[in-house]
């Protein structure tokens, strides 16, 4: 009997990674994976819970996939990912168009929890906790353990025994399964998962857990089965890249495994994401300037830049100190790409608050900007805050900052006009793809004019115009 499944990935490069994960578990296990649902037995939706509108999204996405079963081949349609995890009885019982709502526990069983599924068995939803709560608070203590938790769940981790029946057609060295879900030439490669940080907006430490470093051979062998699978750009996520190797005794750690990531055959960029500010200690900023094939890419989570708002958030730095980290990265790398994100509304944020940002935006000189209201979210400090500021204020500043912002975007891009760059071509149809400074699907383009790149193909050019963030550039 073949079993097909079409896995839906909706949010971040992290998400992504899960989703090749699980697909390379159901490889595995005699599941067919395609491209699109309607020629698909099981609908899996890889959920985003972060924001509202991610959360809207992920709903959305249940629902158009539920409207195609008795239409086709479709028989069930199952939730994944972060909200199902964050949610879980209760997204069951408000969306009961979804057949199945399966934690991040189910993943290890994924191909018989689908199996089930289909068989019409019942499935009953988890109940969320503090994921948290499962590992020691000391980080040295918690990758041990994590590993005695793994094994006793029968998953395997850094440290565990190989899979004996492992097949590089389904994922990579045996520690995971992963199969790759598309063509592009640079792939996510997770480096670790959870968070420590207890910034007070966020409810990611709450549903994905404490911090956890994955071991750099798991990695690196993670990076070499990319490699061989065509991927040229390793982009390397977590919730926290700043504080890899922490767990495991080495905060410096990331300055060791970024040259040999440069050293494997086939990769030829490498890019970092989500930067703590807080936590740029100087030789990981001088390892990522320095290392041959790391991009000068700086993707760091500024949020707000007023000191009040800041420490109300539970985060560090300021104004002055942010534009002082800016500064020394343009002065070791001048062309460096750098963005970031900020949150307007923030309980308390009062209109010098907001004034100070847009100051400090203004400074900057980002590459990349995104702009967000507050959002209260379960399972967070500042959901019980008081001095909310009202939705019309937080409309009315998130409009006025993102017109700002796309000038200033505008302005930065404009400013690389005769600048020389490297770029990797990922459209061939358009003749697109991206500069060092471009992160992937969120920091704008480069396309070129009557050439005929391939796929993968790195180019080196010069920036002759621009639109918005985009750059438009002529083959040297």
């Amino acid at each position: 009997m073949i079993r097909t499944v079409a896995v839906v990935t909706l949010g971040c490069a992290r998400n992504e990674v899960d989703s090749e994960e699980l697909a390379g578990r159901l490889a595995a296990d005699g599941w067919t994976l395609v491209d699109d649902v309607e020629s698909a037995e099981v609908a899996l939706i890889n959920t985003c819970g972060f924001i509202a509108s991610a959360k809207k999204d992920s709903i959305d996405a249940l629902l158009e996939a539920n409207s195609l079963k008795g239409h086709g081949v479709t028989r069930a349609v199952v939730a994944v990912g972060c909200m199902a995890e964050r949610y879980g009885e209760e997204l069951a019982a408000a969306l009961p168009e979804a057949d199945g709502i399966l934690g991040f526990d189910d993943y290890r069983d994924i191909s018989a929890r689908l199996a089930s599924i289909v068989a019409g068995e019942s499935h009953t939803p988890h109940v969320p906790r503090d994921r948290r709560s499962l590992l020691p608070i000391s980080p040295v203590e918690r990758h041990s353990a994590h590993q005695v938790l793994a094994r006793a769940l029968g998953k395997a981790t850094s440290g565990a025994p190989r899979n004996s029946s492992f097949s590089p057609a389904s994922g990579i060295g045996g520690s995971l399964f992963r199969k790759r879900l598309g063509t592009a030439p640079w792939a996510p490669l997770k480096i670790a998962s959870g968070c420590d940080r207890r910034c007070s907006f966020c409810a990611i430490p709450y549903f994905r857990g404490s911090f956890i470093s994955r071991g750099p051979e798991e990695i690196l062998e993670e990076a070499r089965w990319l490699a061989n699978e065509g991927v040229s750009e390793l982009f390397l996520v977590s919730e926290n890249t700043t504080s890899y190797g922490k767990d495991l005794g080495d905060l410096r750690l990331m300055e060791k495994l970024l040259p040999e990531l440069a050293e494997i055959d086939g990769v030829e960029t490498i890019r970092l994401s989500y930067l703590q500010p807080a936590e740029m200690r100087p030789t990981l900023l001088q390892a990522m300037v320095e290392t041959m094939k790391v991009v000068p890419y700086f993707d760091l989570s500024f949020q707000h830049s007023s000191p009040t708002v800041l420490r109300r958030m539970r985060r560090f730095g300021d104004s002055e100190k942010f534009l002082h980290l800016i500064n020394q990265i343009r002065a070791l790398s001048p062309e460096a790409g750098i963005r970031s994100n900020f949150i307007v509304g923030f309980p308390g944020e009062t209109e010098d608050d907001y004034q100070e940002l847009i100051s400090f935006i203004t400074q900057a000189n980002l590459d990349a900007i995104g702009v967000f209201g507050y959002s209260d979210e379960d399972n967070t400090e500042a959901l019980d805050h008081d001095d909310k500021i009202d939705s019309e204020t937080i409309h009315s500043r998130v409009e006025e900052l993102s017109a700002l912002v796309d000038e200033l975007v505008t302005e930065r891009a404009t400013n690389r006009i005769g600048e020389e760059i490297v770029v990797l071509i990922e459209d061939a149809e358009l003749q697109e793809g991206r500069a060092a400074h471009q992160g992937p699907e969120v920091d704008g383009t480069t396309s070129f004019l009557s050439t005929n790149f391939a796929v993968g193909e790195y180019v080196s050019a010069i920036v002759v115009d621009s639109f918005g963030a985009d750059l438009i550039a002529q083959a040297r």
